[in-house]
């Protein structure tokens, strides 16, 4: 019964939206999520995102699926920034902690995204960089220093290509 029950809200979706989910995200409001979170007003967030630490979010974002928001170490997003699938950003790293033995500690840098960007699907984004306002960064692009306004940037590691 509870089988049935669940074929009938995955079909009806695909049904109606052509689409299909995770489990979760049937169940959960992206946009409800994002208000309990402290999101800003219009953002939407998947219910598989990764979210850790203090993680700030500004209005009219979209957040994809199987996106990770590490704020262990302080992450703002600005207003209406869309954050692709796959896309992790990080505040922390543990590089050396672990090449120490676990005698050092894990290191932590704010990170913070501006207003009105797009990330690609799949980007990575190191600690404590710095991405402007008015940047397209590139799907597949590891992003392992700051991104002044008004820039495209694409590339493993990223290479800043002038005006967006």
């Amino acid at each position: 019964m509870l089988l049935d029950a669940l074929n009938i809200l995955v079909f009806g979706k695909k049904n109606e939206f052509n689409r299909v989910l995770p489990l979760g995200d049937y169940f959960i409001d992206r946009w409800e999520k994002a208000k309990l979170l402290g999101f800003g007003e219009g953002t939407s967030v998947y219910d598989n995102v990764v979210i850790i630490g203090d993680v700030k979010v500004g209005k009219n974002c979209w957040i994809g699926p199987n996106v990770i928001l590490d704020g262990s170490g302080g992450l703002e997003i600005g207003n209406n920034c869309s954050i692709s699938a796959g896309v992790q950003i990080y505040s922390h790293d543990s590089v050396k902690w672990a090449i120490s033995g676990g005698k050092e500690d894990y290191e932590y840098a704010k990170t913070k995204i501006g207003n009105n960007v797009y990330i690609g699907p799949n980007v990575i984004i190191q600690k404590g960089v710095k991405v402007g306002d008015q940047v397209i960064i590139g799907a597949n692009s590891f992003v392992n220093c700051d991104i002044p306004s008004n820039s495209k940037a694409y590339g493993s590691p990223v290479k800043i290509k002038g005006m967006a």
